[in-house]
């Protein structure tokens, strides 16, 4: 059995299991440092070993009160350090073959194409502003832009004159701008919208 500051290990388990806060504080001077080393050897990481050893302490003054007194502190703590340490290590392997399956999910899935959200966001965006156009408006532009017919179709289709079409055509392209100045280039570069 130990002798810590004095006092025989034994004598300061009872008092830890009795909720004496120097017993404990005692213990966990004795037994930090060379439990840190020893997480050290799995982990690699002194940090990470350090984090291990006080998170196993902190669970250790949580269940203080159900300690068995016994003689086999050292072996409980040293084994339960190592479990620990052997848990981050598993987290973390997890962890990493998480990221590498994101990673070649990211590389060749569409869910991860970034040009995915900015064209539905903008997709979007073009809807509200086409509702927001005028009747008349809306009908002659989507059957421009949307569907691909040409004024003189448009025209014959709703029986109005060619020069209406383009009025209309013109009319909606200006407030599309106004609506969608912030993707003007985009839209641009798409022929959605002439500069």
């Amino acid at each position: 059995m130990q002798i810590i500051d004095g006092v025989e290990e034994g004598v300061l388990i009872d008092k830890l299991i009795q909720g004496d806060q120097l017993a404990f504080e005692k213990l966990f001077r004795f037994y930090y440092p060379g439990l840190a080393v020893y997480a050290r050897q799995f982990v690699t990481d002194a940090e990470k070993a350090e984090e291990i050893v006080q998170d196993f302490f902190v669970r250790f003054w949580e269940k203080h009160t159900s300690l068995q007194p016994s003689d086999s502190l050292k072996s409980y703590l040293f084994s339960s350090v190592k479990n620990s340490s052997l848990n981050v290590l598993k987290r973390l392997k997890v962890e990493e073959r998480y990221l590498r399956n994101i990673q070649l999910l990211s590389d060749d899935h569409l869910l991860y194409d970034p040009d995915l959200y900015i064209a539905s966001e903008l997709q979007d965006k073009i809807q509200k502003a086409i509702d927001k156009l005028p009747d008349r408006c809306r009908e002659v532009f989507i059957l421009s832009r949307i569907n691909g017919l040409k004024n003189d179709e448009i025209a014959l289709q709703l029986n109005i004159s060619k020069r209406t079409v383009e009025t209309q055509i013109s009319k909606a392209l200006k407030i599309l701008k106004v609506e969608l100045k912030e993707y003007i280039g985009l839209l641009a570069l798409w022929g959605f919208i002439n500069l």
